[in-house]
């Protein structure tokens, strides 16, 4: 069932050849939506990343080390143009992988081809500078890339994750070495075919499938990456960057969040209505950046929790195919987990549950987006990330209170404002201890040219936009003496 015209799941693809594992081992593929066994994927282990990691130096010392800014970035465009004729089978492919609704999976392949389409213009606009310095001297800086990358991509959006990590790693002359989810690495499959036929160098992009106890743990450690790129957990996090560390190699780290949307009694109330719920249901609430508290000034705060309450009552998971609200976690595993937060609120109040559809089969990894209300700052609920449609409402009296509250977890990826107050905006803006804050908004549409990353425990270095291309490359400063 996934041997596609274009890609192979069983098998890995390394120096620009389809082959099987070393293991000869593939894992099994479940669709999230049934629960049932759809395929199998190739079990890579330590020897193919091994492998992988050869192919993408031998294409830094071949063509791909020689091929121009310019050159790469013709290819990433023409990356992103194959993309966009494939959008609609992508979009079905991360759809039975992962389970989101088909109109969500849609929207992360047109992202896929834009983030193409970014750095494929922005490859050869990275420049370096003079400076001004002693008689006799001319001082410049250039910049180059680390050498081999190493990306590790989580199981929500991979290929969003995909666009902004390998395309910012290749617009820049690195040679990628990807490992995706083993939970949902079809598309990674099907992205690095259509680069192939993009006229991407063999071992440019190298992708090796497998479990992250093995594959992940191998990249992270091989001596011959130079920098890592993660998205994922605060504990495999650590371990990637403590197995970075033993080599001495950068690592971006994006590792999830808490984040809050503050909402002020002067705020435009209609407007925020949609992005309150929406931000939080979004992908089942297995999102990095999802708004899973809501901050409420507490004179207008029963009438918006009542609004927001009778969204989630109308909130239906589904089927992916179905294009639903929601579609199910992406495994019993994630089901479970969620499940155990919704019971560790038994102490709290539900003011508004949606449900599961009639149809969607009871194998399915369904849990129904759920809002608790008048949830204490330090609950649990309110403090750990959950990954599943939970959402926490939170009151508080001033300015002062909102930011204790929004600043009192160990995250800090993503907070919105919500007030018509410019004075207050700023204020809040600067006091707020996130990577990404927005005001009468929340995400401002996803845009690829947004750099984003977290503080605290949400991880360091920061992805999307031009910054991503600093971060995938290194400052050389050449002094020259002519007197």
């Amino acid at each position: 069932m996934h041997k596609h015209l274009w890609y192979d799941a069983t098998k890995v693809y390394i120096n620009g050849v389809w082959k099987a594992p070393a293991s000869g081992q593939q894992l099994p593929l479940q669709n999230p939506s049934t629960g049932e066994e759809i395929g199998s994927i190739a079990r890579g282990q330590a020897a193919d990343i091994d492998q992988a990691v050869t192919a993408a130096q031998n294409a830094l010392d071949g063509e791909w080390g020689r091929t121009s800014a310019l050159e790469r970035g013709r290819i990433l465009t023409r990356i992103g143009q194959l993309v966009q004729t494939r959008i609609d089978d992508l979009a079905m492919i991360e759809a039975m992988d992962v389970g989101k609704p088909l109109t969500q999976s849609r929207n992360d392949a047109i992202a896929l081809a834009r983030y193409m389409e970014f750095y494929g213009g922005a490859a050869d606009k990275v420049h370096g500078e003079t400076i001004p310095y002693l008689d006799g001297y001319t001082v410049y800086t250039l910049r180059e890339p680390h050498g081999v990358t190493g990306h590790i991509v989580p199981w929500n959006y991979p290929m969003q994750i995909i666009g902004r990590s390998v395309g910012a790693a290749l617009a820049m002359g690195n040679a990628c070495v990807l490992k995706p989810a083993e939970e949902a690495c079809l598309t990674a499959l099907a992205f690095v075919a259509l680069a192939e036929e993009a006229g991407l160098p063999a071992g440019a992009l190298n992708v090796v499938p497998g479990l992250g106890a093995e594959a992940g743990a191998a990249l992270t450690a091989h001596p011959g990456v130079h920098h890592i790129s993660f998205t994922g957990s605060v504990g495999v996090g650590k371990l990637v960057q403590i197995a970075a560390a033993e080599n001495v190699v950068p690592v971006t780290l994006e590792l999830g969040g808490k984040s809050p949307q503050i909402v002020f009694s002067d705020a435009d109330l209609d407007a925020a209505l949609p992005f309150l719920v929406g931000a939080c249901i979004q992908n089942a609430g297995q999102t990095c950046s999802a708004s899973s508290r809501i901050l409420i000034q507490r004179d207008i705060y029963d009438d918006l929790v009542a609004k927001m309450g009778a969204r989630f009552d109308a909130m239906v998971s589904a089927p992916a195919r179905m294009d639903a609200n929601l579609g199910p976690l992406i495994s019993a595993r994630q089901k479970a987990i969620v499940t155990g937060y919704i019971k560790a609120g038994s102490d709290l109040r539900i003011v508004g549950q949606g449900s599961i559809h009639k149809d969607a089969p009871d194998a399915g990894h369904y849990v129904p987006a759920t809002m608790f209300a008048d949830v204490p700052p330090d609950h649990k609920l309110a403090q750990e990330e959950i990954f599943g449609p939970i959402q926490v409402v939170i009151p508080f009296d001033t300015e002062e209170d909102a930011i204790a509250i929004a600043n009192g977890t160990e995250f800090g990826l993503v907070a919105s404002i919500w007030t018509r107050d410019g004075a207050r905006q700023m204020r809040m803006a600067k006091r707020i201890k996130t990577g990404q804050v927005f005001i009468n908004n929340y995400g401002a549409g996803g845009g690829v040219e947004l750099p984003f990353g977290g503080a605290g425990k949400s991880g360091h270095g920061r992805e999307k936009g031009f910054e991503a291309l600093y971060g995938f490359s290194a400052l050389k400063t050449v002094a020259a003496h002519h007197g």
